[in-house]
């Protein structure tokens, strides 16, 4: 009694690779088949790439962020002082932050005093807001000490105020120059409050990469703002920067804790929140009509497969005569489709990748064949995103490539497999 070959038995393989290198004169369909291997290998290089750019952009935007700004605040509810004044100030700031710098996964705790004020030099006004906060802690926030984007020396910062560039541009000022600050909560007098005016040296111009931080903010000696905001004594929050910050949900209930009662938390993602969920639903979006693309590229599999089942009728009914079973002809015509699907996936993905690892080259060949400066663009506001790959999305691009150079397979190579011998060599 005969063995039956097992299912893709090798002689499957080299029928299969037969009809995959076949020219059209000898019955076989290969520019179709380079179209739809060209088709699948663009399309999921387009899919990796965007995934790629928009990885990095959300890299990017979550980056200045909690580069510039705390991951967790704690600040304390509103409650009445010794005067009877609402007020939500921390009094035992010191001890609050040495609690809450014990919580594993804690980097850095520092108090915080803050006020908005009214920035004057040059005739020029802005609306600013001061972060009263100690030399040392300030040198640890990535984004501001950044030494290719910002002016000046931290080391004198304690003689002055450090500024952000949006502000130094809007009063047109610059290293050693000085600006007026005034603020309405100012010096307690016999007739009531009188506004605080007062002159500081601009030692610092930071760029944070972010126009609501740069635009707007201030940094002031902790001390000298608990002078300058009447908070002698007290901080008005705590800034604390985690070992993690993309799970900063998972810090909130220990440091909570750690502050102890009437305190509350806001991490970074309760600010941004809003903005991060729109980011992941333009990704869904993306995500899904680069699928219909890459759906459009492997259906050119299927009009490929339906050619070749057309015009291999002969051979298919001889294979079949031969003994071949309605398996094997529909096994081997799943190999044709499925190689196809495979290699332009793999090519699509290599390429993909080598798109996302060499984004500064590609802007750069952009602007010689534009003639445009990407510099002076970034000064007027565009954005050039890097390229992350992330695996995770690797994966997706692959299994859904692949998956659907299957699925589209199945019908041509069941029509073939189920082909009649005896019609198919009538003709013959």
């Amino acid at each position: 009694m005969a063995k039956t070959p097992p299912p893709f038995a090798p002689f499957e393989w080299m029928i299969a690779w037969r009809y995959l290198r076949a020219k059209r004169a000898e019955g076989g369909v290969s520019v179709m088949t380079w179209i739809s291997l060209l088709g699948v290998t663009l399309a999921v290089f387009a899919l990796v790439a965007t995934l790629a750019v928009r990885a990095g952009f959300r890299a990017e935007f979550v980056d200045t962020i909690v580069g510039a700004n705390a991951h967790v605040t704690v600040y304390h509810t509103e409650r009445l002082d010794e005067f009877g004044r609402s007020t939500r100030t921390l009094p035992d700031f010191e001890a609050m932050a040495e609690r809450v710098a014990e919580v594993p996964g804690v980097v850095r705790v520092a108090p915080l005093v803050k006020g908005q004020v009214l920035a004057t030099a040059n005739r020029r006004n802005a609306g600013v807001e001061i972060f009263g906060m100690d030399g040392e802690d300030l040198k640890a926030i990535p984004r501001i000490v950044n030494p290719e984007t910002s002016r000046g020396d931290l080391a004198n910062y304690n003689d002055g105020i450090a500024i952000g560039s949006g502000v130094a541009m809007t009063l047109g000022v610059g290293l050693g120059d000085e600006i007026k600050l005034t603020s309405p909560d100012g010096v307690k007098t016999a007739f009531g409050v009188s506004a605080r005016v007062k002159r500081y040296k601009v030692t610092y111009i930071f760029n944070a990469g972010r126009y609501d931080i740069d635009r707007t903010r201030i940094y002031m000696p902790f001390e000298e703002a608990q002078l300058y905001f009447n908070r002698e004594g007290v901080a008005d929050e705590l800034e604390v920067i985690v070992e993690a910050p993309e799970i900063v949900e998972s810090y909130s209930m220990p440091i909570a804790y750690a502050a102890g009662a009437g305190t509350l938390i806001w991490t970074w993602q309760d600010s941004s929140g809003a903005a991060l969920q729109a980011i992941a639903m333009q990704d869904d979006a993306l995500f899904i009509l680069l699928a219909i693309l890459v759906l459009i590229a492997t259906m050119n599999i299927t009009s490929g497969l339906i050619m070749l089942v057309k015009n291999k009728g002969g051979d298919i009914g001889i294979l079949r005569t031969m003994g071949l079973t309605e398996g094997a002809i529909l096994r081997v015509f799943l190999i044709v489709g499925a190689s196809i699907g495979v290699i332009g996936t793999v090519l699509g993905v290599l390429l993909g990748v080598l798109f996302a690892m060499n984004i500064e080259g590609i802007y750069g060949l952009v602007d010689v064949i534009t003639g445009s400066n990407r510099a002076s663009l970034e000064n007027q506001g565009f954005f050039f995103p890097p390229a992350e790959v992330r695996l995770p999305d690797l994966i997706k691009t692959v299994l859904l490539s692949l998956g659907l150079s299957f699925i589209v397979t199945i019908f041509p190579a069941r029509r073939a497999a189920r082909l009649n011998p005896v019609e198919a060599l009538r003709y013959e």
